[in-house]
């Protein structure tokens, strides 16, 4: 249904950016879609409304009765916004359980939901063990870059070695080939 269009049919209109109904994919485009009018009628079989205003009498069904939220806050940040708790208090006591219905002549049994981000002493512990790990890693490729360049810097002493001994043997060589020719 589209404000503004007063018809209780549909109609095709060219739409565009500040249009509702449509979000355009790119830079002036336009689209032509097909959109209801705004005209409530017996052909339409539900109607999502909110009720904004009541006025004096309640609406039977409706407003007449409170239905109180079948579940509480899951989350320890949301818990301790609903109960104005401080970060020393314990959130876990102020879960709001829910009860279930007794079987047979059970006890009767209340169910709670497992609280998210709630820091336990088990969550600081991983939480100092997965540091732990990063520094143990970081020593390590240290200490191996460290094992590489020592071994690269050997290695090219001996490359250097190797290239002088070369060159050396190539000048006595020369050498004495000057000094048989003369």
């Amino acid at each position: 249904m589209m404000q503004g269009v007063l018809t209780n049919g549909r109609v095709r209109l060219l739409l565009s950016k500040n249009h509702k109904c449509y979000r355009p994919r790119r830079t002036g485009e336009r689209k032509r879609k097909s959109v209801r009018g705004c005209i409530v009628d017996s052909a339409m079989s539900v109607i999502s409304l909110v009720v904004i205003q009541k006025g004096e009498q309640e609406i039977p069904g409706l407003t007449d009765g409170s239905i109180p939220r079948r579940l509480g806050p899951k989350r320890v940040g949301k818990i301790r916004k609903l109960f104005n708790l401080e970060k020393a208090d314990d959130v876990r006591q102020y879960v709001v359980r829910r009860p279930i219905a007794d079987k047979d002549g059970k006890k009767r049994k209340a169910k709670a939901p497992k609280i998210q981000r709630l820091i336990t002493p088990v969550v600081l512990q991983r939480k100092r063990h997965r540091a732990a790990l990063k520094k143990q890693w970081a020593a390590k490729s240290q200490e191996q870059a460290a094992t590489y360049q020592k071994l690269l810097a050997k290695r090219q002493k001996e490359a250097r070695e190797k290239r002088a001994q070369r060159q050396q043997r190539r000048r006595r060589l020369t050498s004495q080939a000057q000094s048989t020719s003369h």
